[in-house]
């Protein structure tokens, strides 16, 4: 893995950066990947210089939404396990997974792209997701809530496969059921 020698961004920066970041994510989600980046600075609140100095192309910034995505979901965890109970928090950061996922395929395209030219979009998503999946499963283990024998990787591939089948927003019922049925089926059953 390379290491990064980029220097840290000075704070105005960095919020300029996370400003276009959310500008991208509520633009895209109106107008779509092919909305004109000039739209995106403009929700910004920034010129058009700063940016294509942080995001020298659509790629570029589509790929950095997604990153953040990502992120911002594996950043929940601690937030939700402390104000709620764990499995509590579990339920919620289901329906989190699924916002995300569902909000992702419209960029499915897009992100495809960019991977066939080299660029890696999904680089450690997988890892990080099923890393937040696993503290919220431990914390729930820890308490007997659910099973033990159950793998991290393998809920969250069920996850995966209710948001990819249940992703239009007129299924988001059915998305909730199965969510629901695979919560059930990871709690511990008391004789």
């Amino acid at each position: 893995m390379a290491e990064d020698t980029r220097r840290p961004l000075r704070a105005d920066a960095r919020r300029n950066r996370e400003k276009i970041l959310t500008a991208a994510v509520r633009v895209f989600a109106e107008e779509g990947l092919d909305a004109h980046l000039e739209r995106v600075a403009k929700a910004a609140g920034v010129g058009s210089a700063t940016l294509y100095r942080n995001f020298p192309t659509r790629e570029a910034l589509i790929e950095a939404v997604y990153r953040n995505e990502v992120a911002q979901l594996c950043e929940a965890v601690p937030g939700l396990l402390a104000a709620r109970p764990p499995y509590e928090a579990l339920r919620a950061w289901t329906r989190l997974f699924l916002d995300y996922v569902t909000a992702k395929l419209g960029m499915a395209e897009a992100l495809r792209a960019i991977a066939a030219t080299g660029g890696n979009p999904y680089g450690q998503s997988r890892d990080m997701i099923e890393a937040a999946l696993s503290d919220l499963m431990d914390a729930c283990v820890a308490v007997g809530a659910i099973r033990s024998d159950v793998a991290p990787g393998d809920v969250s591939a069920a996850l995966a496969g209710i948001a990819l089948s249940s992703a239009r927003p007129d299924q988001r019922d059915q998305a909730e059921r199965l969510l629901d049925l695979v919560l059930d089926g990871l709690t511990v059953r008391r004789p």
